[in-house]
């Protein structure tokens, strides 16, 4: 038995007619009957009911079709594997982005890099909370994500870290605590807060450090890019929880005020799952992109 003469058999029986089976396949149609004629012979068993209207499946036939869409995707998962060992990579690699991460580093341009180098490998991009994506890797769903890491890092779990920013408050001049030096939590009480939508990971690490200190937060106005944030405490809307760095970029346009009773930290971490096995394919991206990352940040994990 072949794996062509699985292949005509399939397609006879999605076509239901040699002729289109045949010109699917681009072939003689005499070539895919005697193939066909060849398989039934070593099996013993008539496949097809065959007269001049249509071409039917047997009850054997149906019941070896299943079993040679089996045979022949097996067949293909067996080329892929040599072919991702080989010089030419392919493959599919599945990556994960926390809602607006991508403020600390440039992924598309790693990955623009990544795919130069490794074009017969597909990828597909999901954007969405970081909660959600660590449970993707753990169940399989996702190769490799950047994350705002867990305050609780399962054991399966690698990480590495991309970027830790202290968080600052940054409020505008006219703000009644924009005479202070610094803040403490307590100032906060009270405030209209400025600060990340619930998606993006950092958020979670401020609700939980306010929420400990007994502080009711204020929320009035929430955005993904900590950029939007400075921005609209310039405009005075409020006091904005950011990374230090967007604070500092605007210079005479912002107080940043450092919160000395705890270490807030905006931290982003790429993730993987230590206990799968990753495909070929898998492994070069993380292992191109934790190499890459430690060049560009010098953080590891």
């Amino acid at each position: 038995m072949e794996l062509r003469q699985l292949e005509y058999f399939v397609a006879v029986a999605e076509e239901e007619s040699f002729t289109k089976a045949a010109a699917r396949l681009h072939i003689a149609q005499s070539g895919i009957s005697a193939q066909i004629l060849q398989l039934e012979r070593e099996l013993g068993q008539r496949l097809f009911d065959r007269n001049r209207r249509a071409v039917r499946l047997t009850e054997v036939g149906t019941a070896v079709l299943k079993h040679a869409r089996l045979a022949l995707a097996a067949a293909e998962d067996a080329r892929q594997i040599a072919d991702e060992y080989g010089d030419a990579l392919r493959g599919h690699v599945s990556v994960g982005l926390a809602a607006s991460s991508s403020y600390a580093f440039d992924l598309a341009d790693m990955l623009a890099k990544f795919h130069r180098d490794h074009p017969l490998v597909e990828i597909s991009l999901q954007e969405t909370g970081s909660d959600e994506l660590v449970a993707g890797l753990l169940a399989g769903r996702q190769d490799a994500a950047i994350i705002a890491p867990p305050a609780v890092v399962p054991p399966d779990l690698g990480l590495q870290l991309v970027a830790d920013e202290p968080l600052v408050a940054a409020v505008s001049p006219d703000h009644p605590l924009a005479t202070a030096i610094d803040i403490t939590l307590d100032d906060l009480s009270g405030c209209q807060l400025i600060t990340f939508s619930p998606m993006v990971g950092t958020r979670s690490t401020i609700d939980a450090t306010l929420a400990a200190a007994g502080i009711e937060a204020h929320i009035g106005i929430e955005a993904g890019d900590p950029s939007v944030l400075a921005e609209l405490a310039v405009g005075g809307l409020g006091v904005a929880l950011v990374p230090e760095p967007y604070a500092r970029a605007r210079d005479g346009q912002l107080r940043v005020l450092p919160i000395r009773d705890v270490q807030l930290r905006g931290s982003l971490a790429l993730a993987w799952n230590n206990a799968r096995q990753p495909t070929p394919s898998a492994r070069r991206l993380i292992d191109y992109a934790r190499q890459s990352l430690s060049a560009k940040y010098g953080l590891s994990g």
